[in-house]
């Protein structure tokens, strides 16, 4: 589990790895009990309660620009200005019977011309949250729809329904979107059968895997590879951003059997997913930071794949783990998405 909060705009430290969840929570309440100090000292109470919803929206970023036009270079070397359609985001809840009938909230971007295209139907990207963290910060943050937009726009991607359900019943309590031992607690089952049905049935997005995608960030990072390498070919395509590939000991969550924890690290499963990866024409595309402590295990996860024949790429860009990081490269996490994924 990894704090995905930036720490380019304002310098903070970077958080250890952990065993159990009290040091992140700790880190995280110190840290913006700080903010919150440091505003109030310097703006007053209106001012802070101001910066300190604009910090936590945004990161410490700018909000998202929204240009309404783009110019794009035609063929023949001449260039004119396009619109720019951005996605338009829903929420809903699904009753998810792995959760014990709990209703997630998900956000669901419908891309540009869904509605104009009635019969069109669409890939689809999973985007699975850090902890702490929540869906909203790819909107906010990550600004996954502008960039959507934009590259619809350039036509540098082709149009995908973004789906971003909610990993955790409260803000700090950490779940891994894995199938717990405790009752109730199965978020992988959630996310392939409940959360994938539902959006099946609402939305018009093609009904096979080779048209459906899952990505995530930091903790989501390990849980679209550790996802997708248990269920070969409902997901062809798998990207982790800043992700890690062996599980946290956390028995709280997988108990203490050496078995579970095996099979919940994608480390340990690349061999037996190997041979269903390869049937079905599945993709890895993975990165870390330069300076992330995490680079190291994501590189001999790249040797292994590359010794079992699976399609990949991994790469490692300037960086920490933060979201200056996820944000920069965002643009080329959907490009890779439609690539390799089906369209209608």
């Amino acid at each position: 589990m990894k704090l995905d909060l930036a720490r380019s705009a304002i310098q903070l430290p970077e958080p250890r790895k952990r065993a159990g969840g009290g040091q992140a929570r700790g880190w995280l309440i110190a840290a913006l009990s700080g903010l919150m100090l440091a505003a109030l000292l310097t703006a007053g109470a209106t001012g802070a309660v101001r910066y300190v919803a604009t910090f936590w929206l945004y990161r410490g970023f700018p909000a998202p620009a929204a240009p309404q036009t783009v110019r794009i270079r035609s063929p023949d070397g001449t260039s004119r200005q396009v619109p720019v359609v951005y996605p338009s985001v829903r929420t809903i809840t699904v009753t998810s019977p792995a959760l014990g009938g709990y209703a997630d909230q998900v956000y669901v971007a419908l891309p540009p011309g869904y509605a104009h295209h009635p019969r069109r139907h669409y890939p689809v990207l999973y985007l699975l949250h850090g902890f702490p963290g929540q869906p909203l910060q790819f909107l906010n943050v990550g600004q996954v729809t502008t960039t959507e937009g934009l590259l619809v726009a350039r036509r540098l991607v082709k149009p995908m329904i973004l789906v971003m359900p909610t990993g955790t019943r409260s803000f700090l309590a950490d779940e891994e979107w894995a199938n717990g031992i405790r009752k109730a607690s199965a978020w992988e089952t959630f996310v392939t059968r409940d959360l994938v049905r539902a959006i099946q049935a609402r939305y018009r997005a093609i009904p096979s895997g080779s048209a459906r995608g899952i990505a995530g960030l930091s903790e989501g990072g390990y849980a679209a590879l550790n996802i997708g390498l248990h269920h070969p070919g409902e997901f062809t395509l798998m990207e982790s951003w800043s992700g890690y590939m062996t599980a946290d000991r956390m028995p709280a969550i997988f108990g203490r059997s050496a078995g579970v924890h095996a099979y919940n690290s994608p480390r340990l499963q690349a061999f037996a997913a190997a041979p269903q990866l390869r049937a079905s024409h599945s993709y890895l595309w993975f990165y870390t930071g330069v300076a992330d402590r995490l680079a190291r295990q994501n590189r001999a996860f790249s040797t292994e794949l590359s010794m079992l024949g699976v399609g990949h790429r991994y790469f490692q860009a300037p960086g920490r783990h933060n979201w200056a990081l996820w944000r920069a490269l965002m643009p080329r996490a959907l490009m890779a998405a439609s690539g390799h994924l089906r369209h209608g």
